[in-house]
C-alpha cells in the first residue's frame, strides 16, 4: 500500500488505538483506509483493566468477571461494604483484550499492521507524518497515543501509580468472587498511598495488586515483600501459587495535555490526558474519548480536538494531587472518608466526572474542607503566576 493511500495511521496498538478504530467502524467510517503501528507484533496478558458501568459498554463481551459489592477497609481496619448498583465493577483481563483486537483486525483488509518504533508524530500541511524506525509515512489523518510527555510544567504536580499483581491460586476457598476490595489500607502507608486491591474471580483465584500512589518506582521485590505480608498477616492465607505477574507504572498528573499535534493529528489514550490524574484509571475515559472522536469526525468530516483535564474535575484532581504530593493530604483518610460520608454510587459518579456541581459540593462536605480550600487557593495561585512568568518571557 503506498505511503499516500492512507487515510488514518494509528499510532499505538494499545486500549486507545483500538478503541478508536472499533468506535469509527460504529459510525460508520470503518471503511477508512488505516496503518496501524506499534513497537510490538501482539502485547500480552500483563495487563488488567478495571472500571465501573452502569449499561454494556462497547467491549462488554470481553468482561471476565463483574461485582455488584465492592469492599474497603480503613488503615485503622475499619470495614465498608459498598453496594454499586446501578453500576457494576467489571474487569478485562489484557489477554483477552488483544487476542479479541487481533481476530478484529485480521478481518478488516482494509487496516494494516506494522511492526516499528514510532519517533515522531506531527501535522505538516494537510498530513499527517509519522516516522517508523526512521521512515517517513504519511496521511489524512493521524491519531497519537505514543507521545507521553513526562515533563511537569511550572505550576503542575505529577506523581506515580506503580503496583505489582500476582494472580494467586489457593487449595481451599479462600475468596468471595461476589465481591472485590476496591481498597485495603491495611498496609504500612510508607513510600506514598498504599493499598491493595483484590478481584476473586473464583472461590480458589484472585487478582491482588499492591498499589503505591507516590513519587518513585519501587524496585520489584520491595512489592513482593509487601504483597507476601500482606496475604500471609491481613488476609490469613497460608499458602498460594502465583500464577500470573503484573508490574506497571500509571502517570498522574494534573499537566495540560495537548488535544493535537497540529492540525492533522489528534492525542489519545494517556497521550491525550485521558488517564485520571487522581486516580489512574484510563479505561473509561479512553473509550469516551474514542466515541467523542468517531461520533464528532462521522459528523463532521474530520476529527475533533477534544480536551481533557480541565474545568472544575480537572482543578479538583489537581487538588487531590497537591496534596498527595506535599504529604499534607492523607490518602487513605481521604479516600476512606468520601466513601464513608457519601453513597458509593455518587463517589464512583464523582470520578467518573458525572456529577453536577451541587453534588459535589456535598461530597466535599465529607473531606476536610479547611484544607482542600487552602491547596485549591495554592494550586490556583502557582498556575497565575507561572503563567505571568511565562508571558514574561522574551
Amino acid at each position: 500500500m503506498a505511503e499516500e493511500a492512507y487515510d488514518l495511521i494509528v499510532a499505538g496498538a494499545g486500549l486507545a488505538g483500538f478503541a478508536a478504530l472499533r468506535a469509527l467502524e460504529r459510525h460508520g467510517l470503518g471503511d477508512l483506509r488505516v496503518l496501524l503501528v506499534d513497537a510490538a507484533p501482539r502485547r500480552g496478558d500483563d495487563r488488567t483493566w478495571c472500571f465501573w458501568e452502569r449499561a454494556p459498554g462497547p467491549f462488554e463481551d470481553l468482561v471476565a468477571h463483574r461485582w455488584d459489592a465492592l469492599d474497603l477497609f480503613a488503615h485503622g481496619g475499619v470495614a465498608q461494604r459498598l453496594a454499586v448498583a446501578p453500576y457494576a465493577y467489571k474487569m478485562i483481563r489484557g489477554g483477552d483484550f488483544f487476542d479479541a483486537m487481533e481476530a478484529w483486525t485480521a478481518a478488516r483488509p482494509q487496516l494494516e499492521r506494522r511492526v516499528g518504533r514510532v519517533a515522531n508524530v506531527r501535522s505538516e500541511g494537510d498530513r499527517a507524518v509519522v516516522e517508523v524506525d526512521g521512515e517517513r509515512l504519511e496521511a489524512t489523518w493521524a491519531l497519537d497515543a505514543t507521545g507521553v510527555p513526562h515533563d511537569v510544567p511550572a505550576g503542575y504536580h505529577r506523581l506515580l501509580q506503580h503496583f505489582l499483581g500476582w494472580e494467586v491460586a489457593t487449595d481451599e476457598p479462600t475468596f468471595d468472587p461476589g465481591v472485590a476490595t476496591f481498597m485495603d489500607f491495611r498496609v504500612p502507608q510508607e513510600g506514598g498511598t498504599c493499598f491493595v486491591y483484590v478481584l476473586p474471580t473464583e472461590p480458589h483465584r484472585a487478582l491482588v495488586e499492591y498499589t503505591v500512589f507516590g513519587p518513585e518506582v519501587w524496585p520489584e521485590e520491595a512489592y513482593a515483600e509487601r504483597l507476601r505480608t500482606y496475604l500471609c498477616e491481613v488476609r490469613g492465607l497460608g499458602g498460594y501459587r502465583i500464577e500470573r505477574t503484573e508490574l506497571g507504572v500509571i502517570p498522574m498528573t494534573d499537566r495540560p495535555f495537548p488535544a493535537s499535534r497540529g492540525p492533522r493529528v489528534r492525542t489519545i489514550g494517556t497521550a491525550g490526558g485521558r488517564t485520571k490524574a487522581s486516580t489512574g484509571y484510563t479505561f473509561t475515559r479512553a473509550v469516551r474519548h474514542a466515541e467523542a472522536l468517531a461520533r464528532g469526525w462521522a459528523a463532521t468530516g474530520a476529527p475533533p480536538a477534544l480536551p481533557a483535564g480541565r474545568g472544575r474535575h480537572g482543578w479538583m484532581d489537581a487538588v487531590l494531587l497537591r496534596g498527595l504530593a506535599t504529604g499534607r493530604q492523607d490518602g487513605a483518610s481521604f479516600f476512606a472518608r468520601l466513601f464513608e460520608r457519601n453513597p458509593a454510587p455518587r463517589v464512583l459518579a464523582f470520578l467518573d466526572e458525572d456529577t453536577t456541581l451541587p453534588q459535589e459540593a456535598v461530597l466535599m462536605l465529607g473531606v476536610d474542607v479547611p484544607l482542600f480550600w487552602r491547596l485549591g487557593a495554592e494550586v490556583s495561585w502557582s498556575r497565575l503566576r507561572a503563567g505571568r512568568r511565562a508571558s514574561m518571557r522574551p
